[in-house]
């Protein structure tokens, strides 16, 4: 069998999206909108970052059977928690707002943002012409002595 005519005629089939600068730029905005909107307390901010099915998950340990179990909240939780100050309580000296993209494809990105208590691992999909985060898995830092 010949494969190597089929693989490129499907590869001249497919839409080639390329990573762009201005892609790049946005999901930077995007990711900066979510981490420095939560230490600003700027529910506006934060609410422009996050698509309104977005889940953000941590996996904890039950308290009754010590097994993992997944914590999730979705945008509104999100978008009020920062709209009641509680990243504000963060000192300035404290607050990291790291940023790596760590992959794109088409409308489909992943970024890491690290803060200070805690790293996100996003996922950021373009709706609409717009960069937004659709899901986020996070783990606490370690505690501080």
């Amino acid at each position: 069998m010949r494969l190597a005519p089929i693989l490129i005629i499907l590869a001249a089939a497919a839409p080639v999206r390329a990573q762009t600068a201005a892609d790049s730029a946005a999901i930077r905005a995007t990711a900066l909108d979510y981490v420095e909107g939560w230490y600003e307390g700027n529910a506006e901010r934060m609410g422009r970052a996050l698509h309104p099915e977005l889940v953000k998950r941590i996996v904890v340990a039950d308290t009754a059977t010590g097994k993992s179990v997944l914590q999730s909240m979705g945008a509104s939780a999100l978008v009020n928690g920062t709209r009641h100050g509680y990243g504000k309580s963060t000192p300035k000296d404290r607050q990291q707002k790291e940023v790596r993209i760590l992959d794109i494809f088409g409308n489909a990105a992943s970024a890491r943002a690290t803060m200070a208590d805690w790293i996100d691992y996003m996922q950021l999909a373009k709706v609409d012409g717009r960069w937004v985060i659709v899901n986020v898995l996070w783990e606490l830092h370690p505690r501080r002595p």
